[in-house]
């Protein structure tokens, strides 16, 4: 007989259905198979259970008795023998004409066997056994033939000890479909797992450098999986395309700028050159926001271990330095794995938001138990309730709410948001009941951080 190579079995295992539907019902159909081959052989098994020896010996000894003394009586004395041979444990009844059988009585062959192994006298006598079913209990009746063709008639009054004939059944019912579920549920997970391995790839596209999802699974799934390596692919050459021009353009906008800034420094009067330099700072300001919005700036940066509570004390002493009120509030330390570059720009642009409507900011920092919270507050005019959310939107101005002239293009919160995003974070403005506005960052406990 040859025996089937490796690659065959392969190939085989291949031409099997492909399709997300097809190795459901595979599946499905295996498992109802093999419930209904194990409950079978189960329920075969079932009725030919054997009980305890004591049991089966206590029974062969009172069958011989019981049968020996009816034989030796007259007929018309085996009815009271019979009713003085029941017992608490069995019921013995004489019947000169054969007893009709139930009509659903499950024989049991194993039990018998092993009652006939004591007794081998009750192989001659035809014992048979049967289970009878009386409300919630189970019992075993059986008759046996006696010498002159009449018949003696027994059953236990309980269940024999070992038996649950109820509880038996509905777990020989209950075991195999639920091992068939599990095993069910086990392949449907792994023919499911392509799926969940797309999802988490989706869910990492635009946050981390994308890599290409393993095609495996169905039809349908290779063919997504395929799709979408195909759409990050196209997403990333868009980006890198935009990045490029982008800083292109930010290098011939400040090459320009950069000389103005030096020819400034050659006008006689000094209130020209101050509104010039003004205005040169304040393209300078737009340029640099529009790039660190739009990424023409950004690079392919890392998350470190960073000290918030450093950074942010940095923050204010620079602002203090400056000439500003600034007051720093939280723990000397506080380590958390982020992007620093991108992190601290939104921080800055917190801060100075801060300032430019406020007299004064507070920060705050402080770990929960959630991870680390970051609370920058002003005492300026604060923002309409119904604006709060509109602001984190790009080019979005609110002069008129807060009644200052702005500098650059409305995107500063747009970059904080972005920021705080690719940290897991999550950052709200709320307006202070002693007035101000209140920008808090909070962030998750992605990464272990130590507080002193």
């Amino acid at each position: 007989m040859s025996v089937e190579s490796p690659r065959t079995l392969g190939q085989r295992l291949r031409q099997l259905p492909r399709s997300l539907v097809g190795q459901i019902v595979g599946i499905l159909l295996l498992t109802m198979a093999i419930d209904f081959g194990v409950s079978t052989l189960l329920y075969e098994r079932a009725s030919t259970f054997a009980v305890q020896d004591d049991e089966a010996r206590r029974l062969a000894e009172h069958l011989v008795v019981a049968n020996r003394l009816l034989s030796e009586r007259p007929v018309e004395e085996r009815t009271a023998i019979a009713d003085e041979l029941t017992t608490d444990r069995y019921v013995v009844r004489w019947s000169p004409q054969a007893p009709l059988l139930p009509p659903v009585a499950p024989a049991l062959d194993g039990m018998r066997d092993q009652i006939v192994a004591w007794e081998p006298t009750l192989e001659r006598a035809g014992l048979r056994l049967r289970f009878l079913s009386s409300g919630p209990r189970s019992v075993i009746s059986g008759h046996i033939r006696l010498e002159d063709d009449s018949w003696m008639r027994f059953e236990t009054r309980d269940a024999v000890r070992t038996i649950d004939l109820t509880l038996s059944r509905v777990m020989l019912a209950l075991a195999p479909a639920l091992a068939m579920t599990a095993i069910g549920g086990l392949l449907i997970r792994r023919t499911l797992r392509p799926l969940r391995q797309l999802a988490d790839a989706a869910e990492r596209l635009g946050r981390t450098h994308p890599e290409p999802v393993p095609e495996r699974g169905t039809g349908e799934v290779r063919r997504l999986t395929r799709s979408f390596n195909a759409m990050q692919r196209r997403i990333m050459r868009l980006i890198e395309e935009r990045t490029r021009a982008l800083a292109a353009v930010g290098h011939d906008l400040r090459t320009p700028l950069a000389r103005l800034q030096l020819e400034v420094d050659g006008i006689d009067d000094p209130a020209m050159r101050t509104m010039i330099r003004g205005e040169l700072d304040e393209m300078e300001v737009m340029v640099a926001s529009l790039l660190a919005f739009l990424g023409g700036e950004a690079d392919s940066e890392g998350a470190v271990l960073v000290d918030l509570a450093v950074l942010c004390a940095n923050l204010v002493d620079d602002a203090q330095d400056r000439g500003r009120t600034a007051t720093y509030h939280g723990p000397d330390h506080l380590d958390h794995r982020l992007r620093p570059v991108g992190f601290k720009r939104a921080l800055v642009n917190l801060v100075d938001n801060a300032l430019h409507y406020g007299g004064r900011i507070d920060v705050h920092v402080a770990a929960t138990d959630g991870g680390v919270e970051i609370r920058v507050e002003d005492d300026g005019p604060g923002i309409p309730d119904e604006s709060l959310l509109l602001v984190f939107e790009p080019f979005v101005r609110l002069d008129a709410a807060r009644r200052r002239d702005t500098v650059g293009f409305g995107l500063g919160l747009s970059i904080v948001a972005r920021a705080v995003a690719a940290e897991g974070g999550s950052v709200v403005l709320e307006n202070r009941a002693a007035g101000g506005l209140a920008a808090i960052i909070r962030l998750p406990r992605g990464q272990q951080h130590f507080v002193t």
